[in-house]
């Protein structure tokens, strides 16, 4: 029994070495975090921003108003696509623009149907395009509806896109983190996907890790043209990491970075709304493979619980292994936790988020063989079902 204890133990600190210093830094926040201004242009290009929105009642206005007081000297245009709201999602959109002085920036499309082999946001998307394709922009910037953006980000955006020769920057916002549920949860979603997609990786042009963050992206016109289009990714049910695949694989140069000064309204109060967020594409990241997820759970078992359960073994050798693994673990996720602005205390309690991490992942399996997966507004757009 000293022996398996030993073993599993060993394994759970080999495990964080290789986190900690062989993924990419990827919980070193500051290494990429957007708070920097790059050199401005010597001439600021045309962009159009393209806003999918599906009953945003609660958001759509701020969204607006922050993408009007943008503090942008280029032609900048505005293209919000009502996905068949029932909320009055365009109406609020209208006199939002209205009242801020945007209307002559701004435009409301209404989505027409939804066609078969798209997933909803990609086809709102796609309208978007075509109604600002008219203008030949130089860039799109694809933002969430429930997203504020601070006045410089589209200027900082461009400054480095424009300085970096990119074809795609993508910026992580900052999510909400006021209530219980966010607090142990949301600092670690963040952790999780830069552990999965580590953005030193990402602006790697020899590595293939590809990744973006979906709420706020930038993409060069002529990028997203020589993919053939955001039809190339229509069926995509993670379309942001989709979308940067597909331009980094084609030869761009993308790159992801954070920011706290655009915020996400979208606030979590109860648990369950947090793990349905999950669920929604967690089985889809595992290409709905049942050995990736039977692989995945008892990595994440041996990741984060096993160091915490091992830690309270009467073998001094066992226990000591242990609490360096669980050690190592709280050290690199205190920069999130501190990203977030809340007690170091949270840190030591990431196991506890992995184990509702892993239940939600089983639980997006469940649901894509029940014929419910990739819940989005009510579209279930991943199951065994819709193929």
């Amino acid at each position: 029994m000293f022996t398996l204890s030993i073993l599993l133990a060993g394994i759970s600190l080999l495990i964080w070495i290789v986190l900690a210093f062989f993924r990419g830094g990827f919980w070193q926040l500051r290494a990429f975090d957007n708070g920097r201004a790059d050199e401005a242009p010597p001439r600021w290009p045309s962009v159009a921003a393209v806003v999918p929105a599906r009953n945003e009642a609660e958001t759509i206005e701020g969204c607006v108003k922050g993408l009007i007081g943008q503090e942008y000297s280029g032609e900048f245009r505005i293209f919000v696509v009502d996905d068949h709201s029932e909320d009055g999602t365009a109406t609020l959109a209208r006199d939002a623009a209205e009242s801020a002085g945007g209307t002559g920036r701004v435009s409301i499309l209404q989505a027409v149907e939804l066609q078969p082999g798209w997933t909803g946001k990609l086809w709102a998307l796609e309208q978007g395009i075509g109604a600002a394709g008219a203008s030949a922009p130089e860039y799109f910037w694809f933002t969430d509806a429930d997203i504020v953006h601070a006045p410089d980000t589209l200027r900082r955006l461009l400054a480095r896109a424009e300085g970096q020769k990119l074809d795609l920057a993508s910026l992580m916002v900052q999510l909400q983190a006021k209530t219980i549920p966010e607090r142990l949860l949301i600092p670690a979603f963040l952790y999780f996907f830069l552990k999965l997609y580590p953005p030193k990786w990402i602006a790697d042009a020899k590595s293939k890790t590809a990744g973006a963050a979906g709420g706020c992206i930038l993409l060069r016109r002529e990028a997203l043209e020589r993919i053939g289009g955001i039809a190339a990714i229509r069926r995509e049910v993670i379309d942001d990491c989709a979308l940067a695949r597909a331009v980094k694989y084609s030869g761009g140069s993308i790159w992801m970075g954070l920011t706290r000064k655009s915020v996400s309204l979208r606030g979590y109060s109860t648990f369950g709304e947090i793990r349905d967020l999950i669920a929604r594409t967690a089985f889809t990241q595992l290409g709905y493979s049942v050995l990736l997820l039977l692989g995945t759970l008892a990595g994440m078992v041996a990741t984060y619980v096993l160091p915490v359960v091992l830690a309270f073994d009467a073998q001094p050798l066992v226990w000591r292994v242990s609490l360096a693994a669980w050690t190592m673990m709280t050290l690199t996720y205190l920069p999130t936790v501190r990203f977030y602005r809340l007690s170091p205390l949270w840190a030591p309690l990431l196991p506890l988020a992995a184990l509702f991490y892993s239940y939600a992942t089983w639980l997006s399996a469940m649901r894509y063989w029940m014929g419910q997966g990739g819940q989005w507004k009510g579209r279930a757009q991943a199951s065994v079902k819709a193929g």
